[in-house]
């Protein structure tokens, strides 16, 4: 195991992940926020669900999933469905439009890391790509288990979101 104060800059390190985060995020569209890019990524990766899971996925609280969605379905990215197994609930799927928006949402996203990581190589990449997968499926279970021990708030959209789509195709 490394050494504790390998830890404590990684913690500091993540910080630096929330800029990155804040700048991908420019690129967006202006009435579409970084939540929604979520919501409509974990649509395409995953197909219709209900919004339960969609919570689930998001790992944030219901009435917060709700406005997310309310915000998406406002704007055409999002349908909803009567579920054919339980009439009260909806099952949610991404819309025509919102695959439009997710493709040009990836694509400057794309773009956008490119351009900042012009003199990156490839294995560079492919290795921080491995290497926050890890991260994150490593940080999630040990969430997981301390979390059934301790109560844990939902927090801010923690979903291992997949990648945006990058190409015209349909999940």
């Amino acid at each position: 195991m490394a050494e504790l104060s390998h830890f404590e800059e990684l913690a500091r390190r993540l910080g630096g992940v929330e800029a990155v985060k804040r700048g991908l995020s420019r690129a967006l569209p202006p009435d579409c926020q970084p939540a929604s890019t979520t919501v409509l990524a974990l649509l395409h990766h995953h197909g219709e669900m209900r919004m339960s899971r969609l919570a689930e996925l998001l790992d944030i609280d219901m009435s917060v999933t709700s406005r997310h969605v309310a915000h998406a379905v406002d704007r055409g990215w999002i349908d909803r469905a009567p579920d054919p197994l339980d009439k009260r609930s909806r099952l949610l799927s991404l819309s025509p439009r919102g695959r439009e928006l997710l493709r040009g949402v990836s694509a400057r996203s794309a773009a956008t890391l490119a351009e900042a990581l012009a003199d990156w190589s490839d294995e560079d990449v492919e290795r921080l790509n491995e290497l926050l997968a890890r991260l994150r499926a490593d940080f999630g279970t040990t969430c997981r288990t301390r979390g059934e021990r301790h109560q844990r708030a939902p927090g801010p959209g923690t979903a291992d979101a997949p990648a945006l789509p990058t190409t015209p195709s349909s999940p």
